[in-house]
């Protein structure tokens, strides 16, 4: 079972944006592998502090994270489990430590680091629609991507600028000694080499767009507006750089007449007069298909009933939600003389007096039920 981000850190879950950045901070310099060479656990938890901060740090994937914990993450690559690198972590750093680190890690920082930087191609977005089912259950779903490749045929030499560093390095006196900084190669953006020999139908980079089937696999529970990772299924990175990420948005489409809340589903059910007093069975819409309920004589409006486990599946994967059934009775508008003349009888009959029992729950009692 994977650490709790916030213990990771070492913050409350009440903790500031500030508070975290802080902590994040404190932890990478404590567990940053040039500090600590040949230290696989310090290693190890300088990867999970960079994944604990990755999700605390973004104020979105923080509230999801609060709300679903690492099953908000589950199946979209995740972060330090395999999705996240060190080239991920250092390019962390330009916020955390501030320009004078110019993201490229500790360089100039007691005077451990360097080394380059390997560059990373640029991200995907798509927008992927799902059915109710689907998203009740999980789906893997194949979807056509245009992505940019690296060409065949193409070459690369070492740029002539940063030496294939892929940073340039300045030493400047500060009042507190010798400050050494690096910034990013302009020349190879970072990669440390530049074109060679470029292909017919590449671009400046070597790259040449070709359309992909991507797999992705939705586990179930997912929500609308919800974004998935698929890691390295990004466009390439010229020369020996890391492909960026495919990011998939969720949209859920509508079902025709169950509505999701949460884990539950509600249903409205109408029934007839005649049916609410004798009793009936009913056959109604659920997941998978269609189910068939029992109605007692004598049912009233406004009655919920709980079909357990009918509903959605939690994406924490503690089971399933529930479907409820909302029951009305349907009340005509328009009868004719002989059904008119049926109800006036029935108006003074004393079993057509309302006497609602203790277990009837009042309105403001069922909303309050729902929401338990």
């Amino acid at each position: 079972m994977k650490e709790d981000y916030y213990e990771i850190l070492g913050v409350s879950k009440g903790a500031s944006a500030a508070e975290i950045k802080k902590a994040y901070r404190k932890k990478a310099i404590e567990f940053h592998p040039d500090k600590n060479p040949g230290d696989a656990k310090a290693e190890e938890m300088f990867k999970k502090s960079a994944e604990a901060y990755e999700v605390l740090g973004n104020p979105d994937k923080r509230a999801k994270y609060d709300q679903f914990g690492h099953a908000a993450f589950d199946g979209s690559g995740g972060f330090g489990g395999g999705g996240m690198n060190m080239d991920d972590i250092f390019s962390q750093f330009g916020d955390i430590f501030g320009g004078a680190f110019g993201g490229g890690g500790f360089s100039g920082f007691g005077g451990f680091g360097g080394g380059q930087r390997r560059a990373k191609g640029s991200n995907l977005r798509i927008r992927v629609k799902l059915t109710l089912e689907e998203v009740a259950n999980g789906v893997e779903k194949k979807v056509k991507v245009r992505r940019k490749l690296q060409a065949d045929g193409v070459t690369y030499k070492t740029c002539p600028t940063c030496n294939g560093t892929g940073q340039i390095t300045k030493i400047t006196n500060t009042i507190l000694g010798r400050m050494q900084t690096a910034t990013t190669c302009t020349t190879c953006g970072g990669a440390g080499q530049a074109i060679d020999k470029r292909p017919a139908g590449a671009d400046a980079q070597g790259l040449k767009v070709e359309e992909e089937t991507v797999s992705i696999k939705i586990p179930p529970g997912v929500e609308d507006g919800m974004q998935l990772k698929v890691s390295g299924k990004g466009n390439d990175a010229p020369g020996n750089g890391i492909a960026g990420d495919l990011l998939v948005a969720i949209e859920t489409l509508e079902h025709d007449t169950l509505k999701r809340e949460g884990d539950n589903l509600h249903y409205d059910l109408y029934v007839s007069m005649p049916e609410a007093v004798l009793g009936s069975s009913k056959e109604i819409d659920a997941i998978g298909g269609k189910v068939r309920i029992k109605l007692e004589p004598g049912l009233q409006s406004g009655k919920i009933l709980r079909l357990r486990g009918k509903g959605i599946n939690s994406l924490n994967g503690y089971g399933a939600g529930d479907l409820l059934v909302h029951v009305n009775v349907w009340t005509p508008k328009n009868i004719n003389k002989e059904q008119k003349e049926f109800f006036e009888r029935m108006q003074d009959d004393d079993n057509f007096v309302p006497r609602p029992e203790k277990s009837d729950k009042s309105f403001f009692e069922k909303v309050k039920d729902m929401f338990s």
